[in-house]
């Protein structure tokens, strides 16, 4: 016997998350332009800083301290690394920072030698733009999340002049398969209005200037494909370390957040005695190695480990920036150690490229694997440099460089939106588990059933979905309608009721277990683009016990922020006896 259909919505598959309902109405439209008016001035002024801050420093300050000697130039990461420290402590206990203290600390960090990049910042500036205009105007959820994309998408468009890239970042990384075609309007608007002010602050000229290339022969596109596998390997240690970093920099007592970016600078300045290449945002060395400047391949190998290692100490000693430019700077030194070691061992055998295109190519396979946007990465280099030839090998390489990145580390690379995204305030539900908060089990089938028997209970009952699961309760699958429709597309008018619904069902569904913590399903949830999940249970031997809806989470969260501040930020009492809203809360 089929189910009589429940009375709570039913699941959302793995593959295929709910879309936004956001129409592109005048309103949201004017606030998507709002936020590229306001993220592109934001982006003018961060970058300014960004020059002051490294002019003080480097021309004016070391104008009067050279005459001591060399060694004066590491007394410029000391200092910025003081001053970074100052604007730390500055924060309020248990808070995020400010918007305008990440604007000064990022422009203080990377005004002074800080080896990370602008993009970081710009990205988060854009997204706290279209969530404080959602805040105020009081928006719906889905417009909430749509103008913050929009804010993404115009942070990183007016911080690399790319407004294509910017776009799809904001599709990729944030709102992922989650958009409808309302969305693209508010995010293409704002994004173009934010580049188009960057390109009047800040100059319309291309980010790298690069000498004419082009693909010397068909033997070269296993080369590349290779150099993604090289980029992708060293890439995902690299996330690694970095991802390490910002943790030990989250944890530091404040008594030490004074003291610590002051260490780091003494590391940068010493380090950057011997190398100064490695110093700083480093696109001046990028567009060296572009440009086909002379670069040993032992100094390219000290510089990618040397790079590498001053990155993961300036996040780690709460330094702020973020890491496309170091990446990019990792990848393009990468992809010239790798060209040149190629037509050394290969030259004489086929034609082979200049090395400064496999640079290219690598800075942006090593973004891709480090920021899981391949289609970001792709546009990126071709908006960076303006050059159309290099787009088949850049998207061969990143095209390997993120399957080898899925298949040895599934659970994600690094985010530039890490502190934007809800999930990361999940502090008041840390102590809350997935049975706290799960609903009732959604409809469920015998995966012996017949497709024609299920497929006709599903028309008959409006479903969207119905579970999957054996005889002895454990979930096989769901079937959905596109399960459906492509049963129908390939039967070949094969009969329905003899094929069981399990050969016909997706598979692959995502789960949570009962006692797993709410805080970490939640994240898992939002890097998926998923609304519910079913809910599993150990101690019944994986069978579905319940549904857990993105919704009953919110409302958590909610409950849980004003539980807190009732008890003066004291843990949770225990709950009082509810109100009677007949004699209380309602007048006769």
């Amino acid at each position: 016997m089929l189910p009589s259909p429940a009375e709570s919505p039913v699941l959302l598959p793995k593959s295929r998350p709910p879309t936004l309902q956001t129409g592109p109405d005048s309103f949201i439209l004017l606030l998507s332009a709002a936020i590229g008016v306001g993220t592109g001035l934001t982006i003018v002024l961060f970058r300014y800083l960004i020059r002051g801050i490294h002019y003080l420093a480097f021309e004016q300050a070391m104008g009067w301290i050279i005459a001591w000697g060399p060694w004066t130039l590491a007394c410029v990461p000391i200092l910025g690394g003081l001053l970074v420290g100052v604007v730390r402590i500055l924060r309020p206990a248990g808070q995020s920072l400010h918007p305008l203290q990440t604007l000064l600390g990022a422009a203080l960090s990377l005004g002074s030698g800080a080896s990370l990049g602008p993009e970081g910042p710009s990205v988060e500036l854009g997204g706290r733009w279209g969530n404080w205009l959602a805040k105020h105007l009081r928006v719906s959820q889905e417009r909430q999340q749509v103008l913050q994309a929009a804010g993404v998408a115009a942070g990183l468009a007016a911080g690399f002049n790319a407004p294509i890239s910017g776009a799809f970042l904001a599709f990729e990384l944030l709102l992922g398969a989650t958009f409808t075609g309302g969305a693209i309007p508010m995010i293409l608007l704002a994004a173009v209005i934010a580049a188009l002010i960057a390109q009047v602050g800040l100059g319309s000229q291309p980010a790298f200037g690069l000498p004419p290339y082009e693909m010397r022969s068909a033997w070269e596109l296993p080369l590349y494909m290779g150099l993604g596998l090289v980029a992708c390997v060293i890439a995902l240690g690299f996330t690694a370390a970095v991802q390490q970093a910002e943790k030990l920099a989250d944890f530091l007592p404040r008594r030490f957040a004074l003291l610590f970016p002051a260490l780091g600078g003494v590391v940068i300045g010493l380090v950057a005695l011997r190398w100064p290449q490695a110093l700083g945002v480093g696109y001046e060395t990028i567009e060296a190695m572009l440009q086909d400047v002379h670069f040993p391949l032992p100094l390219l190998v000290t510089l990618l480990l040397v790079k590498l290692g001053l990155t993961v100490t300036s996040l780690g000693t709460g330094w702020m920036g973020g890491i496309f430019a170091p990446a990019m700077f990792l990848g393009a030194t990468l992809g010239l150690a790798y060209g040149k070691l190629t037509a050394l061992l290969l030259g004489t055998w086929i034609p082979i490229a200049a090395p400064p295109a496999y640079a290219m190519v690598g800075m942006a396979a090593f973004l891709a694997a480090c920021v899981r946007t391949p289609l970001t990465a792709i546009l990126l280099l071709f908006e960076l440099t303006r050059n159309s030839w290099i787009i088949l090998p850049l998207m061969a390489a990143v095209g390997i460089s993120i399957w080898l990145a899925e298949f040895l580390q599934p659970q994600g690379g690094w985010s530039p939106l890490a502190h934007l995204q809800a999930p990361q305030s999940t502090s008041s539900l840390d102590t809350l588990t997935v049975k706290d908060v799960m609903g009732p089990v959604p409809p469920q089938v015998d995966e012996a059933q017949s497709l024609e028997a299920v497929a006709r209970y599903m028309t008959q009952h409006h479903l969207g979905q119905v579970l999957i699961t054996s005889a002895a309760g454990r979930l096989v699958g769901i079937l959905t309608p596109q399960d459906l429709n492509r049963w129908l597309a390939e039967s070949q008018g094969l009969p329905w009721s003899h094929i069981p619904v399990s050969q016909v069902c997706t598979s692959d569904v995502l789960t949570a277990y009962d006692d797993e913590s709410l805080a970490q399903v939640m994240k898992h949830m939002y890097s998926r683009g998923l609304h519910q999940l079913p809910v599993l249970s150990h101690t019944t031997h994986s069978r579905v016990i319940g549904l857990l809806r993105w919704e009953d989470i919110d409302l958590a969260r909610k409950l849980a922020q004003a539980r807190l501040a009732l008890n003066d930020g004291r843990p949770a009492t225990p709950p009082v006896q509810p109100l009677s809203l007949s004699n209380t809360l309602v007048s006769e």
